[in-house]
């Protein structure tokens, strides 16, 4: 058994042996990209108005309006002292521009424009390079492209980009008692969650599950089912089987299968029977059955380790302290992570704390962590993992 750090370690120190690919812009969200990014240009690249107005020659009151600029026309004026031209937002400005003036701040009498205030020298003017120069550094290698990167990306007239592959992902549950939802549900059986939960887990965080597959408390049929996953898949998730029963298989399954143990079992609550594992490049995370402590080890351990397989500089939930909103004592033996609500930065440990209890998750957003046998009084800061 292995205390959390050292499992967190263990993951984090895999070496793993990264790939990459180009794709389209369109299609690089939440992809991590592959090498350092520079500007292949200054950007903006001409100096340009902020707004629509009048681009002005000199500091004075009254201008001569000699012209208009539209964006995307260039304009052959070069502004002499006392002229000024209608310009609108992101035109570039004509030579020996002093400032924009904003068309509010104006009044138009024939061929004179009239200030109400003075301007300021370079008011209202984006200067090429303001942003971004030539050659400097936009995104360092690992950067999970968002929404504003592709943007950013698009503005500097990139089609492609080389990012780092997202693994393949293989989904199994076991369970003799569990079925799919739908179906009619005779006395002692269960419906099927865990694949469910799991794999909308994977595909919130932009980890899409390839195959889910449902086997049943049976050594030949786990086995057979993960050397078959196995093959192709980066990294599989099992869910059940995996504690000490008479009927827990998929430890031995994994084993004859050639999957080497990381680690088995974590001194925390939920989720001690937590195996890792790996068969040459690929990783196994079999987790345990219990619906809680399957996601809770899922949000710890797995996606930490999805997001390193691709590449990404930065892994894991976030993580912050808040206080308390009531005094709890954690009277386990073992360090836990607890369900629980932050809400305008206080949390709140939830009821419904057993590892089969998927409600009080449902109805939460973090996991607090708490030391083993300790006391938290209202206001203390505990940590916690933001999950939405």
């Amino acid at each position: 058994m292995v205390r959390i750090e050292e499992a967190i370690k263990i993951i984090q120190d895999q070496d793993i042996k990264l790939k990459t690919e180009i794709r389209k812009l369109i299609n690089c969200l939440g992809f991590s990209i592959s090498e350092d990014f520079v500007a292949p240009f200054a950007m903006p690249s001409f100096d340009n108005s902020a707004m629509d107005g009048y681009a002005l020659c000199g500091i004075i009151q009254e201008y001569k309006i000699v012209g208009e600029v539209a964006a995307g026309n260039i304009s052959e004026i070069d502004l002499k002292e006392g002229e000024a031209v209608r310009i609108f937002t992101g035109a570039k400005v004509p030579e020996n521009t002093t400032a924009v003036m904003m068309q509010e701040k104006a009044k138009v009498n024939g061929d004179k424009l009239i200030l109400e205030e003075q301007p300021k020298e370079g008011q209202s003017i984006r200067r090429k390079g303001g942003q971004l120069e030539e050659g400097q550094l936009v995104f360092e290698k690992g950067y999970a492209i968002t929404p504003a990167g592709i943007g950013m990306i698009a503005s500097l007239g990139i089609e492609k980009v080389e990012v780092y592959k997202k693994p393949v992902i293989n989904l199994i549950t076991t369970g003799d008692e569990l079925i799919t939802p739908g179906k009619f549900k005779k006395e002692g059986q269960i419906y099927e969650s865990n694949s469910y939960a799991l794999a909308v887990a994977c595909e919130q965080f932009g980890f899409p599950v390839q195959h889910r597959l449902q086997i049943e408390d049976n050594f030949e049929s786990i086995k057979s089912g993960i050397k078959k996953s196995i093959e192709n898949t980066d990294i599989l998730i099992l869910s059940g089987g995996i504690s000490v029963g008479d009927y827990d298989f998929v430890k031995q399954a994994l084993e004859e299968n050639g999957v080497e143990e990381q680690f088995y079992k974590v001194f925390q609550k939920p989720g001690k029977p937590l195996f890792f594992g790996r068969k040459e490049n690929k990783f196994v995370f079999a987790l345990p059955g219990n619906p809680a402590s399957s996601l809770s080890c899922f949000y710890i351990y797995v996606l930490p380790f999805l997001q390193k397989f691709s590449g990404f500089q930065e892994c894991g939930l976030p993580k912050y302290s808040f206080s308390i909103s009531h005094d709890f004592e954690n009277r386990s033996d073992r360090p836990s992570f607890l369900k629980a609500k932050v809400i305008n930065d206080n949390v709140q440990i939830l009821d419904g704390q057993g590892s089969s209890m998927i409600q009080s998750m449902a109805k939460g957003n973090a996991l607090a962590f708490i030391d083993a046998e300790t006391s938290a009084k209202k206001g203390d800061q505990i940590d916690c993992y933001l999950i939405s």
